[in-house]
């Protein structure tokens, strides 16, 4: 069983700052750099859709309270108590198969959980759930989550509009990274990163945690994260590319990787930037372009010597198409695609 903190643990003015995940930071401020796109995301909200969300959770879900599934309520007001946020939001339960839960509302957000979380989930993975939302909220996470949110929707129900098909992919890019962000919030929360990682095993397999052996979960995690071919990778780049959330196994490596630094302890002993802390929005900016640029050229360049690779591998006979492609990504890597000009 996990030690949990105590009641009277809190994380005073603590700075999402403090475990943002660096894919997180660099996100948001690349962003923050797309000209116009504050102005799309606003307009989304302002047609009225955020409104109409909190509208159909009143009606048609469950509000939790004291006098409500108490228990679980209690579980979300001590996330918040331990980041040391004031405002509590409404917690909605709606019945679903699938176990997620979603803080969405950018002016005035609302916490639903979906019913099959609290199917498979014991109160310590529940706080860590609920304490992964608040996260989301702390982190102002909520105008680019409720606009994407929207636009997932309006996928649902027709086909995009085209002038909102690059937002939409911006806003994927970025909610994965945050993602990552609120994993780490959550570990702090309930003290103990193997919670969390547990949680993320239950939440995939969908049964209980009897049966589940965390060991063999963290090494497929390291095994997906083991260098691999140059091709390998790119496809797991474009894979990533549809989903909202970073896949399972990658979470929990990410997590046990920043575990592993130091961060967690020194933040658990109280070492951590504070909300008033002065923050470098020329550094932030810095970092955003640094991080994308590495990660696609590095994915490009594997790439490109696994093509060549497979040429030099066929006994010297020279393969036309992969020597393009060797070729081209070689360009692309370098940034002189001249095919493109």
């Amino acid at each position: 069983m996990s030690l949990l903190p105590a009641e009277g643990y809190r994380l005073t003015n603590i700075s999402p700052k403090a475990y943002e995940h660096p894919a997180d930071r660099a996100a948001t401020a690349a962003l923050g750099s797309i000209p116009g796109l504050d102005t799309v995301v606003r307009k989304l909200i302002e047609l009225g859709y955020e409104r109409a969300l909190r509208a159909s959770y009143l009606g048609s879900a469950v509000r939790l309270s004291e006098d409500q599934l108490p228990d679980v309520w209690r579980q979300h007001n001590i996330a918040y108590a331990t980041l040391d946020m004031p405002e509590v939001p409404p917690l909605y339960l709606t019945q679903f198969p699938s176990p997620n839960a979603m803080a969405i509302g950018a002016a005035k957000p609302i916490v639903v959980l979906q019913s099959e979380l609290l199917e498979l989930l014991d109160a310590h993975q529940q706080r860590a759930v609920l304490a992964h939302e608040a996260a989301h909220v702390l982190s102002d996470h909520q105008l680019y989550r409720t606009a994407l949110f929207i636009l997932l929707r309006l996928t649902q129900t027709a086909r995009i509009p085209l002038p909102l098909a690059p937002v939409r992919a911006a806003l994927l890019e970025w909610s994965r990274a945050s993602e990552l962000t609120s994993d780490r919030a959550a570990a702090l929360v309930v003290r103990d990163p193997l919670v969390v990682c547990r949680t993320l095993l239950i939440i995939t397999a969908g049964t209980a945690a009897a049966d589940l052996d965390m060991d063999a979960f963290m090494r497929q995690g390291v095994e997906y994260a083991e260098p691999t071919t140059g091709l390998q990778k790119l496809t797991r780049l474009f894979l990533d590319l549809g989903v909202t959330h970073a896949l399972p196994v990658k979470r929990i490596h990410e997590l046990m990787a920043w575990v592993q630094t130091g961060a967690y302890d020194r933040i658990v002993d109280g070492e951590y930037p504070k909300r008033d802390d002065p923050v470098s929005a020329r550094a932030e900016a810095g970092e955003a372009a640094g991080h994308y640029s590495e990660r696609v050229k590095e994915a490009f360049r594997d790439a490109q010597e696994t093509a060549k690779g497979a040429v030099n591998d066929a006994g010297g006979v020279l393969d036309k198409g992969g020597q393009q492609l060797a070729d081209w990504l070689k360009r692309v890597s370098a940034g002189r695609d001249d095919d493109s000009r």
